[in-house]
C-alpha cells in the first residue's frame, strides 16, 4: 500500500497544525489516507477536484488536505456541492459526511442528489453515533443501544443508508470498513471514475463513544470486531436474513448507467437555445 512521507507531503496542508483533531484509533485518518492514495493512484491534478464538507468529525477532513476545499453547515454538503457542480461542471466534486449530517438534517438532500443522479462522489462516514458533541443517538445507531440520549435503550431502527441510496436511485453504491483499507482505496477510486451520483459508505464506529457504549474497550478491538463480521456482497446474497444479522455486508452493491442531472440539464440548455 502506497503511503510515502511525499505523498503525506503533497496533499496535506503543512501550514495546519499537526496531529489532528481526530481522537487516537478514529478511522477518518484512515479515510482520509484511502482518499489520497486513490487520488494519487488515479493521476488526477489536485486542481481536479472540490472536496466539500459538512459539520461533525468528518467534517474536518477537508482542513486537512490541499484541495479546492468548502467546509459548510450541518446537513447542507450536497446542496452546496450541486451548485459548485452546475457552475464548474469540469470539478470531480466529493462531499465527506457523518452519518448524522449525511441521513439527520441531511437526509432530504441525500435522497434527492440521488433521484437527479447528480455527479458527485459521496463518502459517507458511518459513525453509528453522534462523535463531536458527547455520543448522542444517530439514525444508524443500533436499535436497542445505550446512549447519552438513550440512557434506556435506543427505541428507534437504524437506516442502512447503502440501500437508502440504493433505492434512491444512486448509479453507485459500495461499502467498506475501515479496517479492510486496501478495499477501501479501490471502491473509492471506482466511485470517483463512476458518472453520476456515487456514494460510498465507510463504517468507521465512533472509537470513544460507540466503543464505550457498546463495552468494546479500545480501537483495536473496533477493529478486529470489523474483520470478524465483514461479509463480500458475494457471499452475502447466499446468506439468510439471520445469519447476516449485526454483521457488515461490503463491497460493490451498486454499478449501473444512467443519464446524469448535468446531461439532460446541457441538453434543454442547447434545445431552448
Amino acid at each position: 500500500m502506497k503511503q510515502t512521507p511525499q505523498l503525506i507531503h503533497r496533499y496535506l496542508r503543512s501550514s495546519k497544525r499537526f496531529p489532528h483533531v481526530w481522537c487516537p484509533g478514529c478511522g477518518i485518518g484512515i479515510l482520509l489516507g484511502a482518499l489520497v492514495r486513490a487520488i494519487d493512484e488515479g493521476g488526477y491534478s489536485k486542481d481536479d477536484f472540490m472536496l466539500v464538507s459538512g459539520i461533525g468529525c468528518s467534517g474536518r477532513l477537508p482542513v486537512y488536505l490541499d484541495f479546492n476545499t468548502l467546509h459548510t453547515t450541518h446537513g447542507r454538503a450536497l446542496t452546496f456541492a450541486t451548485g459548485i457542480k452546475l457552475a464548474k461542471p469540469h470539478l470531480k466534486v466529493i462531499v465527506v459526511m457523518g452519518d448524522g449530517d449525511a441521513s439527520s438534517i441531511g437526509g432530504n438532500h441525500l435522497i434527492h442528489s440521488a433521484r437527479r443522479n447528480i455527479d458527485i462522489t459521496t463518502i459517507i462516514v458511518n459513525n453509528q453515533i453522534y462523535g463531536m458533541t458527547g455520543g448522542q443517538a444517530s439514525p444508524t445507531t443500533p436499535f436497542g443501544l445505550v446512549t447519552a440520549s438513550s440512557p434506556y435503550g435506543h427505541l428507534e431502527h437504524p437506516f442502512d443508508i447503502s440501500k437508502l441510496v440504493e433505492a434512491a436511485g444512486a448509479v453507485f453504491v459500495a461499502r467498506s470498513t475501515v479496517y479492510h483499507t486496501k478495499a477501501l482505496d479501490g471502491l473509492i477510486s471506482r466511485a470517483l471514475k463512476k458518472k453520476g451520483f456515487s456514494v460510498v459508505e465507510v463504517m468507521a464506529p465512533c472509537v470513544t463513544h460507540f466503543g464505550k457504549m457498546t463495552g468494546m474497550g479500545s480501537p483495536v478491538e473496533m477493529m478486529r470486531w470489523q474483520k470478524d463480521n465483514a461479509v463480500p456482497f458475494e457471499k452475502a446474497r447466499d446468506m439468510s436474513t439471520e445469519e447476516l444479522q449485526n454483521k457488515i455486508v461490503t463491497g460493490v452493491l451498486v454499478d449501473i448507467e444512467k443519464p446524469t442531472f448535468h446531461e439532460e440539464h446541457a441538453r434543454i440548455w442547447r434545445e431552448v437555445k
